[in-house]
């Protein structure tokens, strides 16, 4: 009965399941990619994109634990509000590594193929990009459901100006979410000092940003909705079929 069970449920979940090994897997084989490269070069560039994916998978986390607390009404109020903060705070890790790209540019230290080097950085960005997203999608999930969908919506679109904001703060002033913690004060006047007069720089490149990870958190939001739609359609059509059957037997 146990086991029964047990098989049931992984089957019902075979879609998370699936896209958290798939994301374990993708880090794994970054780790390994870099690792290569560091034997075969004997350098360590490259290698810090390995710390940036072990901050995408901190607002993963949170965001997954939040997913899961929030099943309780009392905790959705008491808990999750707190677990959001640190979210929110280090959530900009995940889509900033797109930023790495930029990498490729330099030329400096080329010890390695290109094709290889651009399969590493890509590789770990999108999958930094991808926790992101699905970390987003989670967070999006318990305010819908706490308040509306609406209000859901609406929560994405500041939360992807919010970390253009941050990406930002930790690529051209090179702050990031420790100093916050760390130097709370200190830093809260920094950005402050950003805030009330903005570069062209940062606006060109936050408007430019949050364009572009909306855009991606769409695509993957509609095309995830396309296949639940198809599932449904193929789920129903063999009913639809069973009750047309008798009518056309009647009319015969």
């Amino acid at each position: 009965m146990t086991f029964n069970r047990l098989k049931n449920s992984l089957y019902r979940n075979r879609h998370n399941l699936a896209v958290f090994f798939l994301l374990n897997f993708g880090c794994l084989v970054c780790i390994g990619l870099v690792g290569a490269r560091v034997i075969y070069t004997d350098s360590t560039r490259h290698s810090s994109l390995i710390w940036n994916l072990f901050l995408a998978w901190i607002p993963f986390i949170l965001s997954y634990v939040a997913y899961i607390i929030s099943d309780k009404r009392v905790w959705v109020y008491v808990a999750v509000p707190f677990v959001a903060i640190l979210w929110l705070l280090f959530f900009p890790n995940a889509p900033y590594m797109l930023t790495d790209l930029q990498d490729l540019a330099r030329g400096a230290g080329r010890e390695a193929p290109l094709w290889y080097d651009v399969i590493i950085v890509v590789w770990c960005s999108w999958t930094g990009m991808l926790l992101g997203v699905i970390s987003l999608y989670l967070m999006q999930d318990i305010i819908a459901r706490t308040f509306n969908r609406w209000v859901g919506w609406i929560f994405v679109f500041i939360i992807s100006g919010l970390s253009s904001f941050g990406i930002y703060l930790g690529r051209f002033v090179r702050l990031n979410s420790w100093d916050i913690l760390q130097n709370p004060t200190e830093t809260a006047m920094e950005i402050l000092g950003i805030v009330i007069d903005p570069s062209r720089r940062l606006a060109a490149f936050t408007a430019a940003y949050t364009f572009f990870f909306l855009f991606i958190f769409l695509l993957l939001y509609s095309f995830s909705h396309m296949l639940q739609e198809q599932n449904l359609r193929a789920q129903s059509s063999p009913e639809q079929l069973a009750s047309t059957q008798p009518t056309q037997v009647n009319q015969v």
